[in-house]
């Protein structure tokens, strides 16, 4: 049963700023299992890549090849269900069309000193993909990852998945193959962030990894970090509904489920104005697991991370809303709109009793790679903007330098740095 904290009782901060700090990752300390497998990537190479995934995959990459085929790709085609590659296509569109008015444009003006000043946007050259493999697996993440890489203009996007048993979800590969990506590696964990990051006999490194996975993955994110660029350090899914009493009870309990399915360390969370509604969640909640698939996972993620909150109004959620900066935020209410208008934190909001969360998972356009752990409250999700780089411009004239050389000369000076200073007057004969 998860927790019920309530807005009005007198050890209500104490308890919710307790709730707040909740570890919810893996508590085991994985960062020397992880800085001994980067090591050994850097010195072997595929040969540690192949000693791993035997190990911790079961899976020959001898006999199977560490790059998926063509005839990979084509078979992964006859496995799938022809209605799911529909579906997937409907994403994918909608994922582009979504992602293709975040173009950021390049900007040339002259200010007031006839100095020009600009920004110039370019796409990171190689980017490497990571898609988990672990207890589910998600061609929908491939898209979420791949197409604003895509519609960035990056030239060499590298997927790494894993292969248990060797074997890769064929609607991983049908996903990759839509968004135009063909090197595709059977490699997992950390050794696959490594050997993006420093690049194996096989394997050309790249600038930059996405995508999430398990607390080794990142573990490995946090340790090569510095040498390629990061998107995020992912963690456990998670949402928020802000919910009134005129919801069906049954549709709030759904949408909690659903980020509880996902994994034993999820978390939903319900603010309510209506403690009799929160009830009657809790009931559907109950009911609901007894015909889920994924009820264990389901029920343990609940019973250990979930919380009922009640409030005295709805006004009175928002501050507890900026508080938790949930990954995903539901607004079930009269007036979202007018909510969203002052709320602060949030990885993804979902305005209206209609929107339920599973469909900016899937087709909804937006993305569904959010900060989780609260990070929302200093980043977002990942974008076409993850995938460029901005490259400030400067140029000026003999008059326009002759104008701003005293300044800097002067900074220059007070600084320490002579030659910076003498850049400036050689030029100008002074």
């Amino acid at each position: 049963m998860a927790i019920t904290l309530r807005l009005s009782d007198a050890d209500f901060e104490q308890r919710f700023a307790a709730f707040l700090l909740t570890k919810r990752e893996v508590s085991a300390d994985v960062d020397a299992v992880v800085r001994a497998i980067i090591a050994r990537v850097r010195a072997e190479g595929d040969a540690a890549l192949i000693d791993y995934t035997q190990k911790f995959e079961q899976a020959d990459l001898k006999g199977l090849g560490m790059a998926v085929s063509q005839d990979d790709i084509a078979k992964a085609y006859g496995a799938a269900d022809p209605q799911t590659i529909e579906a997937l296509k409907c994403a994918r569109d909608r994922i582009r069309s979504h992602h293709e008015r975040q173009r950021p444009k390049d900007d040339r003006y002259t200010d007031a000193a006839g100095v020009e000043l600009g920004s110039r946007w370019t796409a990171i050259e190689a980017v490497g993909l990571y898609v988990p493999g672990g207890t589910a697996s998600y061609p929908s993440s491939v898209l979420m990852s791949a197409v604003p890489a895509k519609v960035a203009g990056v030239e060499r996007i590298v997927m790494a998945v894993p292969a248990p048993g060797g074997v890769i979800n064929p609607l991983v590969l049908v996903a990759a193959d839509l968004t135009g990506i063909s090197e595709i590696y059977r490699i997992g964990g950390a050794q696959a962030i490594a050997a993006l990051a420093y690049g194996t006999e096989t394997i050309k490194p790249v600038a930059k990894i996405v995508g999430p996975g398990n607390a080794y993955v990142a573990a490995a994110k946090r340790q090569v970090f510095g040498t390629v660029g990061i998107d995020m350090i992912a963690g456990p899914s998670e949402v928020l509904v802000v919910a009134d009493g005129s919801n069906d009870p049954d549709w709030i309990a759904a949408d909690l489920l659903a980020q509880a399915e996902h994994d034993v360390s999820a978390q939903s969370i319900l603010i309510t104005d209506h403690p009799a509604f929160g009830e009657a969640v809790e009931q559907a909640v109950e009911r609901q697991l007894l015909s889920l698939p994924r009820a264990e996972t389901a029920a343990a993620s609940w019973r250990d991370f979930g919380a009922v909150i009640q409030v005295p109004t709805i006004e009175a959620a928002l501050p507890l809303v900026d508080r938790i900066a949930a990954e995903h935020v539901e607004l079930a209410i009269d007036e979202p709109e007018a909510f969203l208008a002052r709320m602060r934190n949030a990885g993804a909001v979902f305005l209206g009793r209609h929107t339920p969360e599973a469909i900016g998972d899937y087709v909804g356009g937006s993305n569904h790679v959010l900060p989780t752990a609260r990070s929302a409250r200093f980043s977002s999700g990942l974008s076409v903007l993850d995938f460029v780089k901005r490259t400030s411009i400067l140029k000026l004239g003999p008059e326009q330098l002759r104008a701003l050389a005293p300044a800097a000369i002067a900074l220059a000076k007070a600084e320490g740095l002579d030659a910076h200073g003498r850049s400036v007057t050689i030029r100008l004969n002074m």
